[in-house]
């Protein structure tokens, strides 16, 4: 594969300028909506909609104050509409950082192509309260840091200072595809995490939620964290890929009448006599050895100069976790190995076995990137040193357990990579020193 287009991206000022208080620093891609999130160094976002190459300083956005922390895109999916809704949610620190402040934006599918502050109905659960001036409002302290990830209809939310993962499910109050007008969406916390020891990083994908750890990864099956308290015989549409029902409840598609545990959220008939469930969020524990849980050290490996002895002791933490596919996902340590994590779930109960495999190596590994597309038999990862190198690498043989990693491209760039974020399977966007840059290979 070669470079086949390389051109620098003209931002809108005030940001365009390196010197500028709203000098970009990250960047976020939705491949639905086509849609990107500019983080700045004053804590502001930008959110252009269905933008599209070559990218045009008249692009319309919508500006989301400060302060922003994380942020993340969310999509909405229900079995009446094909078309999932985005959402973007955006997290930041609420009266010095005592709570945190959730705000939501949703992206019209009508003509429009565009974000607007997004209605909220919030359940009636302790510690979430809505406030109409600035949004949805979550008791617990933000702190120094605070991570959110996004996946289908569930994200996740983690406070250092409070040691705890939240997990949310949103569901559509009104599902129609005639008009965006007057939509809203409910928003409930199903679980909370509480950790004794840090997370670094943190996926919910699929059916999945992973934390990285010191030395490893925890694994959890997102069907066991949504769980309640009170079985129920149900008409049970399932939760493949963390979707939750239209009538306020959770479904996948396949019909099957079973035992299940109910958060009182469930999208289908209760067997009568009928009893009502007070909304709860269930509570788990990072080190408990639950069912639907484990934890996936990372695989032994040789350290130059260092004696086995040091080399085991070293604490290793998994900083960055993207899904390659609903079984896989790829694990960036602190000294710049990649990892190929494995999950299966056992068809029979909640059991979960999972084992990591390291790459071979190509170079210490900064940042990586992996566009989410499962259909495709070739599995292209993007990696850069952090400098001004970034490879284009086809994992596909190293993931099916073979040692053949091979690189498809190397690319260097004039200015340092701070951030890179995949639009396709063949296309990244690359944020340099202040500059974006868009690169397509074939």
């Amino acid at each position: 594969m070669v470079v086949c287009q390389a051109s620098k991206i003209h931002l809108p000022t005030p940001f365009a300028s390196p010197s500028s208080s709203k000098t970009p620093t990250s960047l976020l891609f939705e491949p639905h909506s086509f849609s990107l999130a500019l983080s700045h160094s004053d804590s502001s976002l930008s959110l252009f909609p269905s933008i599209s190459f070559p990218f045009s300083s008249t692009q319309k956005s919508l500006s989301i104050p400060p302060p922003s922390s994380s942020s993340t895109f969310l999509l909405l999916k229900t079995q009446k509409s094909p078309n999932p809704r985005v959402l973007f949610v955006v997290a930041g620190p609420y009266k010095g950082g005592s709570k945190v402040l959730l705000r939501f934006f949703l992206y019209r599918n009508d003509g429009s192509k565009a974000f607007e502050k997004a209605k909220v109905v919030v359940s009636k659960q302790k510690g979430i309260e809505f406030d109409d001036k600035v949004g949805v409002l979550i008791d617990v302290s933000h702190g120094l840091k605070l991570i959110i990830s996004g996946s289908v209809n569930f994200f996740a939310l983690y406070s250092v200072s409070s040691s705890k993962v939240l997990i949310f499910g949103v569901n559509l109050v009104v599902d129609t595809d005639e008009s965006d007008d007057g939509i809203a969406f409910k928003l409930m916390k199903f679980a909370v995490i509480d950790c004794l020891k840090p997370v670094f990083s943190i996926s919910i994908s699929f059916e999945w939620l992973v934390l990285g750890e010191e030395n490893g990864v925890k694994v959890w099956s997102l069907r066991e964290l949504v769980k309640g308290k009170k079985v129920k015989k149900v008409k049970n549409y399932g939760l493949s890929n963390g979707v939750i029902g239209d009538n306020n409840g959770v479904s996948n598609g396949g019909s099957s009448t079973s035992e299940i545990v109910s958060n009182g959220h469930l999208d289908g008939k209760i067997e009568k006599p009928s009893v009502s469930v007070k909304p709860r969020s269930g509570k788990h524990r990072q080190e408990s050895a639950e069912p639907g849980a484990c934890f996936v050290p990372f695989e032994p490996k040789e350290v130059k100069g260092l004696t086995s002895a040091k080399a085991s002791s070293m604490s290793l933490k998994a900083i960055s976790i993207q899904p390659l596919s609903s079984k896989r996902f790829l694990i960036l340590d602190t000294v710049g190995d990649l990892f190929v994590l494995h999950v299966t779930d056992t068809t029979v109960g909640s059991d979960v076995t999972c084992y990591m495999r390291l790459l071979p190596h190509v170079m210490k590994v900064q940042m990586m990137a992996v566009f989410p597309d499962i259909s495709s038999r070739r599995q292209t990862v993007w990696i850069s040193d952090g400098h001004h190198s970034m490879h284009v690498v086809d994992i596909t043989s190293a993931v099916n357990e073979t040692d053949k990693r091979e690189i498809v491209q190397a690319i260097f760039t004039s200015e340092k990579i701070q951030d890179m974020i995949p639009t396709a399977a063949n296309s990244i966007l690359i944020l340099g020193q202040g500059s974006l840059y868009a690169y397509a290979i074939s």
